[in-house]
């Protein structure tokens, strides 16, 4: 290769990833033009480009200059690298009967309400594009992608919106909570929302989502997330106060029982809750309606007794509607946020867990603190028509199942 190909080999190597279809028959062209006698030849062979194109492009050029007004036909409008109707035509043109096909195909398997004009498939491009092969038709993924737009579809993901049967009242449960927290607020009094997180293995389990680290060196985990027996499980209980901003969860290693709960609570009086409100002669408290804390739970209302004996304050206990746990303050306002801070993070100990937990901050000034509780909460404790009777609970006018009010038997 001579210093004159070379150059061009050198050039076409440096601009060719930056040029568009229209601009490398161009930069062919030119070259082939320096070059003179048999340049599109060596052109051709540099590039790869056919010589008629490049003799085309040897056309545009001239063309543009206005040397030769035979060939002003040749001129493109702005922006474009063909003329109208060159390139080969589409897939669709080609095959007319792809497009039919390829709708029998994902009919059988399409979902969502058919008169509308969003639709997805479950079948994956590569399938569509084996099964229309034995058809008879030749199609690469990206083309049925391409149909596949221009017929409606897209990739979706499920969606939770079908929430099953409701209760009659469960418009008015929200309201008369939001009303009940709204006056305790306003008088200065604490309300918070409890529940317990997601229970977590503990060991070196997979956990979701992901983090940065150096490249090709991921995070080495079991394959099988059976429970290691020496270590159990975390039961994260969480106390979210809605007026401060600021979480506490205490992280058992027993039981989620209504003890636990309870207990969890008054942890967090003592941490955070008695320097935030050192005046408070009652406390509001939003629940889920079922699990440790549910509303049919004797056990729940027995320790609340206990609770609210010890703190010399009526207890007020308003339960989410059925089937609404996802509204509870405390999942999108604390619990999600710890999902957040420990994803791809495998949770190998009891103190990463609780070191994860109290490292969770936001923008909007959430702290949190978390602490271990090793005590043992024994499951199937047996409540008493006696002992429940004895319980000093007042139920509301709305729903007394649902609302009520734990007033103290004794001063604390």
């Amino acid at each position: 290769m001579d210093a004159l190909a070379e150059g061009i080999r050198q050039r076409y190597v440096k601009l060719w990833p930056a040029l568009q279809e229209r601009g490398r028959r161009l930069f062919a062209a030119a070259e082939a033009r320096v070059y003179g006698y048999g340049g599109v030849s060596v052109v051709s062979r540099i590039t790869g480009l056919a010589r008629s194109t490049i003799e085309r492009g040897l056309r545009e050029m001239e063309a543009e200059r206005g040397r030769r007004n035979s060939a002003a036909r040749c001129v493109l409008p702005p922006g474009r690298s063909r003329r109208a109707g060159a390139g080969r035509k589409a897939k669709d043109v080609q095959d007319p009967q792809l497009v039919p096909d390829l709708k029998r195909l994902v009919e059988p398997a399409t979902r969502g309400d058919p008169t509308r004009t969003l639709r997805w498939t479950s079948k994956s491009l590569r399938h569509l594009s084996q099964a229309l092969k034995e058809r008879g038709h030749s199609a690469c993924p990206h083309v049925i992608a391409d149909c596949l737009r221009e017929l409606g579809y897209s990739l979706q993901a499920n969606r939770k919106t079908r929430e099953g049967k409701q209760h009659v009242d469960r418009d008015a449960q929200f309201h008369y909570i939001n009303d009940q927290a709204t006056a305790f607020l306003a008088a200065g009094e604490p309300v918070i929302s409890v529940d317990t997180k997601k229970k977590e293995l503990v060991g070196d389990f997979k956990n979701g989502g992901r983090e940065y680290r150096p490249r090709a060196s991921p995070e080495q985990v079991q394959v099988h997330d059976f429970i290691d027996p020496k270590l159990g499980r975390a039961v994260p209980y969480g106390v979210y106060d809605i007026a401060d901003n600021k979480g506490w969860v205490s992280v058992g290693t027993d039981h989620d029982t209504a003890s636990f709960a309870v207990h969890a609570i008054r942890r967090w009086w003592l941490s955070l809750g008695r320097k935030r409100y050192p005046k408070a002669r009652r406390l509001l408290i939003t629940a889920d309606g079922g699990g440790s804390n549910g509303y049919r739970v004797r056990l729940w209302k027995v320790e609340l007794q206990n609770l609210a004996n010890w703190l010399g304050i009526s207890i007020t206990v308003c339960h989410l509607p059925p089937g609404t746990s996802k509204w509870n303050k405390i999942e999108h306002r604390l619990f999600s946020f710890i999902t957040l801070n420990w994803r791809g993070k495998p949770l190998r100990s009891f103190k990463t867990i609780v070191q994860l937990i109290a490292a969770t901050t936001t923008t909007t000034g959430l702290t949190v603190r978390a602490e271990l509780d090793e005590n043992k909460y024994p499951k199937g404790v047996k409540i008493t028509d006696a002992q429940l009777a004895a319980i000093q609970l007042t139920r509301h006018d709305f729903h007394g199942d649902w609302n009520y009010t734990i007033a103290p038997q004794r001063a604390s």
